[in-house]
C-alpha cells in the first residue's frame, strides 16, 4: 500500500508540473473521440436510447480498464509502477483547473468580448450578454465545482481501491471515464436519454467525494475564521444549483471566500463581500488546500493500513 502513497505523491506532482498537455493523444481526448463513436443523438430510435447508453458506458469503462489491469497483472513492477504515476498524473486535472481559469483572467485584461470568448470552454450558458463579474462568476465556479470532478473524485477512487485491490489506477481510470461520459452527454437537451445513465452514474461516483471534499472545506474555514459564513451559504444555497454534488463545494467556497457565484435567470450562489476579481486568487488558494489536505489524508491511509 505505500507504493500506492507514492504513485499518489508522484501523480500529484507530475500533474503540477506539466498539466494536461494538449494533443489528440492525450488517454481523455482518445476516451472523448471514442465516446463520440457512439454517443450520437438522432441516430438511435428513441424507445432505445437508454438502453444505448448503459451500454456505452459500460463498454467504455471496460475499455478503458482492460489496459490498466493487463499492465497491473503481467507487468514487472518497474513498469506498471510508472504506468500508473503517469495515467494517475493524466486523471487529475489540478494544473489545467488553475489554468483554465488564468486564461479568462487574461482575456478580460483585453475586454469583456474576449473573456466571453474563454469562459465559454469551460461553461454551456450562452455568454453573450455576460458582465465582467458574471465572465468571472462562469471561471471560478467551473473551478470550485470541479475541484471534485478533477482533483478529489481520482484521488478518492485511486485510494478505494488501491486499499481493497492493490489497484489504485484502475479506480482514478474508471471514474475519469465516467466524468468524461457525463461532461459529453449529461445534458437536458436531445441528449438526455442517451446521457441519462452516464450522469447518474457520475452523480453516484461523485457523492462521497463531494461530501470529503465539503467536510475539507469546513475545516480550512474554521482555521481561517470563516466557517460561519460559509455554512450559511451552504444551509440556503447549496440546493440552488442542479444536482447532488456540484452545489457542496460552490456554496462552501462562495460564502468562505465571501464571494457570489451567478448564472443569470438560473442562480446565485453566496453573498458578495468583495468582487471575484478581488477574491480569485482566495478561492484558487482555497483549492490547493483543499487538494493538498485530501492528497495528504489519502497518503496516510495508504501508508498505514
Amino acid at each position: 500500500m505505500a507504493i500506492g502513497a507514492v504513485t499518489l505523491f508522484f501523480g500529484l506532482v507530475i500533474d503540477r508540473l506539466i498539466g494536461d498537455p494538449r494533443s489528440n493523444f492525450h488517454p481523455v481526448a482518445l476516451i472523448g473521440r471514442f465516446i463520440g463513436l457512439w454517443g450520437r443523438t438522432n441516430y438511435y430510435p428513441k424507445r432505445t436510447e437508454r438502453f444505448v447508453g448503459i451500454c456505452g458506458w459500460l463498454l467504455t469503462v471496460s475499455i478503458v480498464i482492460l489496459p490498466c489491469l493487463l499492465i497491473l497483472l503481467y507487468t514487472p513492477w518497474y513498469i506498471s509502477l510508472p504506468f500508473s504515476t503517469l495515467a494517475l498524473a493524466f486523471c487529475i486535472g489540478w494544473r489545467s483547473l488553475e489554468e483554465h481559469v488564468g486564461a479568462v483572467e487574461k482575456a478580460l485584461e483585453q475586454g469583456e468580448e474576449e473573456g466571453r470568448k474563454a469562459v465559454q470552454y469551460l461553461v454551456s450558458r450562452d455568454t453573450k450578454n455576460l458582465t465582467f463579474e458574471q465572465i468571472r462568476s462562469g471561471a471560478y465556479e467551473s473551478a470550485a465545482e470541479n475541484l471534485v470532478d478533477s482533483i478529489i473524485a481520482p484521488i478518492f477512487w485511486f485510494v478505494v481501491f488501491e486499499l481493497l485491490f492493490g489497484m489504485g489506477i484502475v479506480g482514478a481510470v474508471l471514474f475519469r471515464s465516467a466524468n468524461t461520459m457525463d461532461a459529453m452527454l449529461g445534458y437536458k437537451d436531445d441528449r438526455i436519454r442517451l446521457g441519462w445513465f452516464p450522469a447518474r452514474m457520475d452523480d453516484i461516483l461523485a457523492y462521497i467525494p463531494a461530501r470529503i471534499t465539503g467536510a475539507v472545506l469546513l475545516l480550512i474555514f474554521l482555521l481561517k475564521g470563516r466557517i460561519k459564513q460559509a455554512w450559511y451559504i451552504f444551509k440556503h444555497d447549496r440546493k440552488s444549483r442542479p444536482g447532488f454534488n456540484g452545489g457542496i463545494p460552490m456554496s462552501l467556497i462562495a460564502g468562505g471566500c465571501g464571494v457570489m457565484f451567478e448564472k443569470p435567470g438560473v442562480y446565485q450562489i453566496g453573498y458578495p463581500e468583495q468582487t471575484l476579481e478581488e477574491g480569485g486568487k482566495t478561492i484558487i488558494k482555497t483549492i490547493r488546500w483543499c487538494t493538498v489536505i485530501c492528497a495528504a489524508i489519502g497518503m496516510l491511509l495508504l501508508i498505514l493500513i
